[in-house]
């Protein structure tokens, strides 16, 4: 049996900037969910370095947006 080819499947594994990422991931989620922020992104780059090639900073939709999704519910951005 032959694959459909999925035009969203080389976007979503492919890695891409921090604000590329951003603005899809709060483009493509729930209303009621949080929507990221460049300090919330950090933050959670910081919290979970393992998921992150060492010395990039690429983001893909395939290995980071449920793991922050979960994490954004907990994550409380620190004020000025």
């Amino acid at each position: 049996m032959r694959e459909k080819w999925n035009p969203n499947a080389e976007f979503n594994e492919a890695g891409t900037t921090m604000l590329v990422f951003m603005d899809y991931y709060n483009n493509h989620i729930p209303d009621a969910f949080p929507k990221a922020t460049e300090k919330s992104l950090k933050a959670f780059r910081e919290a979970h370095l393992s998921l992150f090639e060492e010395g990039e900073d690429l983001w893909s939709i395939d290995k980071h947006r449920k793991r922050l999704m979960d994490w954004l519910q907990s994550y409380r951005e620190p004020t000025e």
